[in-house]
């Protein structure tokens, strides 16, 4: 397996989820070095939550999992990008597409787009 710099990054390294098809950025989350070898093993976007503590595969408790259809690493072995086929359409633990969905511009921020789903439904908070 590739070896990744996790111990220069504090034992985490950004890890970016694109949509393998159209090229949207979707969310930007962490790996450690178990959520990576799951990740390469299942072909499941599996992450490391921060606020958690604990590794988490992207979708499980919602359905809308990320299916890893190509891996990149950056020059410095300290990022990765994956390439994903978002089922379900949602990334974002507010239903949105991509947790990318408020713009920044002359008025203030402006959410784009519509959620696919509605996390209350899905979590319940």
């Amino acid at each position: 397996m590739v070896e990744l710099m996790f111990a220069k990054c504090g034992g985490l390294i950004p890890a970016i989820a694109q949509d393998a098809v159209t090229g949207d950025v979707l969310m930007l989350a962490y790996m450690n070095a178990d959520a990576w070898q799951q990740t390469v093993a299942t072909g499941l976007a599996t992450y490391y939550s921060r606020s958690r503590q604990e590794l988490w595969v992207k979708g499980r408790t919602s359905g809308h999992v990320q299916k890893v259809r190509e891996i990149y690493i950056d020059c410095d072995r300290d990022t990765v990008l994956l390439k994903v086929e978002q089922v379900g359409g949602a990334a974002c633990h507010t239903g949105h597409r991509s947790c990318f969905h408020l713009r920044l511009d002359g008025s203030g921020v402006t959410v784009v787009g519509q959620p696919v789903f509605d996390p209350k439904e899905v979590y319940g908070k």
